[in-house]
């Protein structure tokens, strides 16, 4: 039987700055996407499927601004301790 090394991964939080740009991006896009598809939507139910949607959207896109803002400060920190 083989032995198992069970060691987490290190944490790398390098490139969550951009993947969180990335995440707000995109979902910035997909809401422009979903007004644009309200022109022509016909169903009063899809309407409120699509608002009610953007509205979820919108708030996903507050918290990734928050968690970039302290993935930004952790990253700027951790730069000025390797300089110390």
């Amino acid at each position: 039987m083989a032995e198992y090394n069970n060691r987490p991964n290190p944490d790398d939080r390098s490139d969550n700055v951009e993947k969180l740009q990335s995440k707000v991006f995109h979902t910035i896009q997909n809401m422009e996407r979903a007004e644009e598809s309200l022109a022509y939507t016909d169903s009063e139910e899809q309407k409120q499927a699509i608002e009610a949607k953007n509205e979820r959207r919108r708030e996903s896109i507050d918290a990734f601004r928050s968690e970039l803002k302290d993935e930004a400060a952790y990253q700027r920190n951790n730069q000025d301790n390797q300089y110390k």
